[in-house]
Order: structure tokens, then C-alpha cells, then sequence
């Protein structure tokens, strides 16, 4: 598809982002008003006043939903990003950026905060900080296990992937039995079944890095993950080192997957949904 038919879509995918960044901003336990969250929201970028009867709804969409609609956004284009680039790396439809075991051995490193506090020293940050402790170990050891005189083989890294993940979760499942707290296990689920709803300011700007550089990365080896989504044979004809290439794809999936996944847990669907969708909008050019 021509650029010429992407940008009506841009056009309209930035309006239905803004539609539901602006629901958002406005439902919850407490509904404001769609013209008292964008006056808010204005008064916050433009450093303005507001009444002291609107404090309390000002500190909700600013300092409570504003921050999950940033979070949602950056680490939604992210999961999308590194969904496309594993379905490229591993030749796979069914992809997606948890089928290298990350956010399994994430799991383990947050499962062990919550139940046991360990890492109870760093204190706020001690589950994300363990959670990307954890995505890293599994990074190391998939990337062990998997590689082969011949560099990253897409079969073996996915069958690699798939087997240390029921691994992790297994260890994830052992550490809720030994759990001295019941009630332990309920915080766990929650984290494992991914949420925002722990999203502060201080997230954004780190998620939003990441993202900003996995989409220039990826921007810069589109034309390659053009070939290499063809196979190994085609890319060597085309001049393409694919065993180099897939490595530093792997090492920047895995590192965006792992600070996404320490921020907001295991969030499903967008990496392996979102990549199929531009495709059937825009083609399979990876540009």
C-alpha cells in the first residue's frame, strides 16, 4: 500500500486514541465531565488555576488517569513494535513478545517480592526492579540454550522460549504454594495477568524512552526485516547477515519487553494482535 492511503489511517487512528484517552480520563468510580477533564488537563499544560472545589477531580485525571493513559499508549506502540519484530525474527504468525520465556522468568523475580519481600531494601521499587532482574536471567539463559554453531535458529529460539517459560511458571507456581500469606497469592495474580492501575509519573517517562528507542531501531532495520521475514537463504543472497541481525533484534525485544513487563506486568494480546492488523491496513513492508 502507497503512502498516500497511510496517512488517512494515521488520521484516524490518532482520532479513536483521543476518543478513548478522553473516556478514560473521564469514567471511573468518579465521572468528571469531558469539558471539566480537558479544563484540567489544559490548566495542568499551561500552568493555570482552578477552583479549590475542583482539587479533588483535578488530582484524579492528572495525578491518577492521565498517567495510565500515557502508560497505555507508550507501552501499547511498544508491545506492538516488539511484536512485529519477533513474528519477523522467529518467522512465526503466532508470535509475540512473551514467547521468549521474558516475562515468565519476570514473573519469578516479582512473585518472590511479593510473597517473600525480598529485594524489601530498594522499597517502592523493589517489585519492578526484581521483575527486570528476573526478564534479564531468562534473557541470558534463553539466549544460551538456544544458540547453535549457526548462530539463533527461529525453531530452536521459540522452542527454547516456550520450554523455559513453562519453566518459570512452574517456579512461579511452587513460590505461591510455599507462600507463608494467602493472601499473597491474590497480589500475585493480579501482577501476572498484567494492569496500569499502579501507574505513576515516574514510569511515563522511562516507558517512553524505551519505546521511542525500539520504534528508531526498528525503523532503521526495516528494510532488513524485510528479508529476513523471507528466510535465512534469501537474506544471505541479499548480502544480509541474518545470525548478527536476529541477535540484536533478540537483545532489543527481550530488553523493551523486560521494562515493560517490570512496569505493568504480563499485558497480553497487543503484540501479537496489533502487528496482523497494520498489516492488513498497510501491507506487509515493514517500513
Amino acid at each position: 500500500m502507497q503512502s498516500r492511503s497511510v496517512l488517512p489511517l494515521t488520521v484516524l487512528a490518532a482520532a479513536i486514541w483521543a476518543v478513548s484517552a478522553l473516556s478514560a480520563l473521564m469514567f471511573g468510580a468518579a465521572h468528571i465531565p469531558a469539558t471539566d477533564a480537558m479544563g484540567y488537563l489544559w490548566a495542568q499544560l499551561s500552568g493555570g488555576t482552578i477552583a479549590v472545589s475542583d482539587v479533588p477531580d483535578y488530582r484524579i485525571v492528572v495525578d491518577s488517569r492521565l498517567p495510565r493513559v500515557l502508560l497505555a499508549t507508550v507501552i501499547g506502540a511498544g508491545l506492538a513494535v516488539v511484536g512485529l519484530v519477533v513474528q519477523a525474527m522467529v518467522r512465526n504468525a503466532l508470535a509475540d513478545p512473551y514467547v521468549l520465556g521474558i516475562s515468565s522468568g519476570a514473573s519469578v523475580g516479582a512473585t518472590s517480592v511479593v510473597l517473600f519481600g525480598t529485594f524489601g531494601a530498594l522499597g517502592i521499587y523493589a517489585l519492578s526492579s526484581a521483575a527486570f532482574l528476573g526478564a534479564l536471567a531468562a534473557t541470558a539463559l534463553v539466549y544460551l540454550m538456544a544458540r547453535s554453531p549457526v548462530g539463533l535458529v527461529p525453531l530452536r529460539l521459540v522452542l527454547t522460549g516456550t520450554a523455559l517459560g513453562y519453566g518459570f511458571s512452574a517456579m512461579t507456581t511452587v513460590l505461591i504454594f510455599l507462600a507463608p500469606q494467602g493472601d499473597g497469592a491474590r497480589s500475585v495474580m493480579f501482577w501476572l495477568l498484567g494492569s496500569l492501575a499502579g501507574a505513576t509519573w515516574a514510569s511515563v517517562p522511562l516507558a517512553a524512552a524505551v519505546t521511542a528507542a525500539g520504534v528508531a531501531a526498528t525503523a532503521l532495520t526495516a528494510r532488513r526485516l524485510n528479508a529476513l521475514s523471507m528466510g535465512d537463504e534469501v537474506s544471505a543472497a541479499l548480502g544480509l547477515n541474518a545470525t548478527r541481525l536476529r541477535l540484536s533484534l533478540f537483545v532489543t525485544s527481550a530488553a523493551m519487553t523486560g521494562c515493560y513487563v517490570s512496569i505493568c506486568g504480563a499485558v497480553g494480546f497487543v503484540g501479537l494482535v496489533v502487528p496482523h492488523v497494520a498489516r492488513l491496513l498497510v501491507g506487509a513492508d515493514h517500513s
